[in-house]
């Protein structure tokens, strides 16, 4: 266990706390997932992003699998010590499971969501 001198507040959502993970470079927020206190200690002790996968209820190193691995260059905290932002370099620029840089490629267009971002990546090549 990482030694804080401040408490996360992982007892509000049930043990987890969201974690924003956001490019370092443009500013651009690529996705939003949650970690536990075991993800958050194992993110600052390896400098990539941890995540706990609260469907298949494990750990999830970012990129294990799709080498999109997120390399961790600044935490911050939110006021309430509940949240979390990662400003990260994302390795092989996509983010998000479905291929795209960011897990936020659609709009709400008319009351409908539009694609509004292209693929980098065929999802059906990289997990197999």
């Amino acid at each position: 266990m990482v030694k804080l001198d401040f408490e996360l507040n992982f007892k509000k959502g049930n043990g987890l706390i969201p974690a924003i993970a956001q490019d370092n470079k443009t500013g651009v927020v690529l996705m939003l997932a949650y970690m536990n206190e075991q993800a958050f200690d194992e993110t600052i002790e390896s400098g990539k992003a941890t995540y706990y996968s609260r469907s298949r209820k494990v750990l999830w190193k970012k990129g294990e699998t799709s080498g999109h691995v997120q390399h961790v260059k600044e935490i911050r905290v939110d006021c309430d010590n509940d949240t979390i932002l990662l400003k990260v370099d994302q390795a092989g620029d996509a983010a998000c499971h479905k291929g795209y840089r960011s897990c936020f490629f659609s709009k709400l267009v008319e009351n409908e969501l539009k694609v509004v971002e292209s693929k980098i990546f065929d999802p059906k090549k990289v997990y197999k």
